[in-house]
């Protein structure tokens, strides 16, 4: 089979497709031959060395994938061979199979392509654990986003306005937060031109938001906490800008504030089971009735993935960015 491989400097430049063996579905695990591969910001800092695979995962780029069940490992029910479906996977997407827990795996939500089921796993397993299970976020509650055009962006504020919480975002341009406005009916702020600190604070008259959903780090974390009001919490799920900050703890304890955040890849294959299982009620008929939405940028042959990751660098997409296979 064909699969991506990461060159000696770690470079976009250098990913290149290999032959390698086609792996087999171990006992819980379904052997998916896969249509399509997401792409994720994870899986640039794989690539870059920063975030290794778990113990026993498939070294290989790749975190979520769609296409068809293949075989099925000992033990594994609720499946057939020919099945459609999409899945998060410890690893391994980016090649024509891959195999991955089968309680990490869900069939195509009512009407979707499996093109459009490929930007699904990985966001949306991510934004429902920070925002409902860590974040709690309720009905009538106000939430920020950073990053509001990308693909954890784009599912946020479509989780957001599911739940029935108002959603504020930021991003890098108007183009950005056009999009944003017109997809997921959202305020957007464009950070390069606006303190978004201030304008978040004009936009919720003073108040404040209950939430903020971080994938920068470093020096947002003191303004992220100059946004919330009272029993606000900030959940962190990536750190761009870096892992250090300078913070006033005064400041949560005056306002009972709550500092947490996640990572998907690390939790185990019950926890992931749950949110799995969660998606499949909360969610799935939602996007099968199309009160929730995805949206694909662009979408890269298996041997142009160098190209998928120098547009995902760039930041210049909206949504999701998929490989395909041959």
């Amino acid at each position: 089979m064909l699969q991506i491989a990461v060159g000696s400097d770690r470079s976009a430049a250098t990913l290149h497709t290999i032959e390698a063996p086609q792996p087999t579905a171990r006992a819980g695990e379904l052997l998916i031959k896969a249509a399509y591969a997401g792409v994720n910001r994870p899986d640039i800092l794989q690539r870059q060395g920063a975030y290794p695979p778990p113990p026993e995962a498939s070294p290989v780029l790749g975190l979520e994938v769609s296409g068809q069940v293949a075989a099925l490992g000992a033990d594994v029910s609720g499946w057939q061979v020919g099945d459609n479906v999409c899945a998060l996977t410890p690893g391994g997407g980016y090649a024509e199979w891959c195999t991955t827990p089968a309680g990490q795996a869900l069939a195509l939500p009512r009407g979707l392509s499996l093109e459009q089921a490929a930007s699904l796993p990985e966001n949306w397993f991510t934004v429902w654990a920070n925002l409902v299970i860590h974040g709690r976020l309720r009905a009538g509650e106000c939430v920020l986003v950073h990053g509001g055009s990308s693909g954890i962006g784009v599912a946020a504020t479509q989780l957001a306005r599911l739940i029935g919480a108002r959603c504020i975002v930021t991003v890098g341009s108007e183009a950005k937060a056009r999009f944003c406005r017109e997809f997921s009916s959202v305020e957007a702020i464009d950070y390069r031109s606006e303190d978004f600190v201030a304008r978040t604070r004009e936009l919720t008259q003073g108040e404040g938001v209950d939430l903020v959903l971080d994938m920068v780090g470093g020096d947002y974390i003191p303004r992220n906490l100059g946004v919330l009001r009272r029993d606000g919490r900030l959940v962190l799920i990536a750190l761009q800008r870096g892992a250090k900050a300078e913070v006033d703890f005064g400041t949560v304890m005056r306002n009972r504030l709550v500092i947490t955040g996640s990572t998907m890849r690390p939790r185990s294959i019950a926890e992931k089971t749950a949110i799995r299982d969660a998606l499949l009620h909360e969610v799935w008929p939602a996007l099968g009735e199309g009160r929730v939405r995805t949206h694909v940028h662009a979408v890269f042959p298996l041997n142009d993935a160098a190209r998928a990751h120098q547009v995902m660098e760039s930041g210049e997409f909206f949504g999701k960015l998929l490989l395909q296979m041959p």
